[in-house]
């Protein structure tokens, strides 16, 4: 969503964004009711509206929703996901977690993808070059996430889909409306996942795994505990039918991407001054990554408070 798609919004013939649509189905954040395109402004029924950023996004978390003053990733933690997400460090996650999504649109025509915590767009814009690379039909693609520093860099990125400052907790989205969930090493609100996504949609859940960067667990901390990963067999109210394992060693051999590795991660700030300068210390370093891509299909709804 930005202000070029505002002008456009029913516009059949785009080519330059052809392998996106917008995602029609919004709600007001303050009291549930459908959200109306209107030029550069979305409106509810009941007066409340919301205007499109001139970066192409909008920001539907109101302040009585907020934790803190500027909440999720800082502007610092963003700008260093960018470089190291760019710099490919991360494309065979990416390339995996693509691939699992596309194979949830099998058969369905215009298929929509909420990413539930989408940072910086990355992962969606993987998804949108397949998609295009595989010749599938337009997909609605929409990224949420907390931090409006994310979310702006993640409009300025991709203009086209549509792009909110949103809690996963309110999804300002329709019930039964999305096909596929995508949510990143973020935090799953399973209950909101499940009413928004259609009869047999798809969760896919993409976690650390145990080993995921111990190597730099162990120079930060003094002590070092598993990541934590779902091993879990059933969700209520999914069936499990995929799960599969990204596994492999990554070489980092500049003290700039160690760098932005730290800042990017929760480590940064869990870690004492002398672990982080141990780390910032490296000019190479040999990780493991470690990470589970797992497919959960909805087959019925949830009941509030089960997870």
């Amino acid at each position: 969503m930005s202000s070029h798609q505002s002008e456009n919004v029913t516009d059949p013939d785009r080519t330059s964004l052809d392998t996106i649509a917008d995602f029609r189905r919004l709600i007001c954040p303050l009291d549930g009711e459908p959200l109306t395109q209107l030029g550069h402004t979305l409106r509810c029924p009941d007066g409340h509206s919301f205007d499109v950023a001139r970066q192409g996004y909008v920001n539907l978390l109101p302040v009585q929703n907020k934790r803190s003053r500027d909440p999720g990733d800082s502007r610092e933690m963003v700008a260093a996901r960018r470089r190291f997400l760019n710099a490919g460090h991360y494309q065979l996650i990416a390339d995996s977690v693509a691939s699992a999504v596309l194979d949830t649109f099998s058969g369905t025509a215009i298929a929509s993808c909420l990413d539930a915590g989408c940072g910086e767009g990355y992962y969606l814009r993987c998804l949108q070059q397949l998609i295009a690379a595989e010749g599938h039909c337009p997909a609605e693609l929409m990224g949420i996430d907390i931090s409006k520093w994310a979310v702006q860099a993640a409009a300025k990125s991709q203009p086209g889909g549509t792009w909110l400052v949103a809690s996963n907790a309110r999804l300002p989205v329709a019930s039964s409306s999305v096909d596929t969930v995508l949510c990143m090493f973020g935090f799953p609100i399973l209950e909101e996942f499940s009413r928004i996504l259609k009869p047999q949609g798809t969760l896919v859940l993409v976690e650390a795994g145990p080993s995921h960067l111990v190597e730099l667990r162990n120079i930060i901390y003094a002590s070092t505990k598993d990541e934590h990963t779902s091993e879990k067999q059933f969700l209520v109210g999914f069936d499990r039918c995929e799960r599969m394992l990204v596994k492999h060693k990554l070489l980092l051999n500049s003290a700039s991407a160690i760098a932005d590795l730290l800042v990017m991660t929760p480590h940064m700030y869990r870690a004492n001054a002398q672990g982080r300068s141990a780390a910032l210390a490296l000019s190479k370093l040999t990780l493991t990554v470690d990470v589970s891509i797992t497919c959960w299909r909805k087959t019925g709804d949830m009941v509030p408070g089960l997870t």
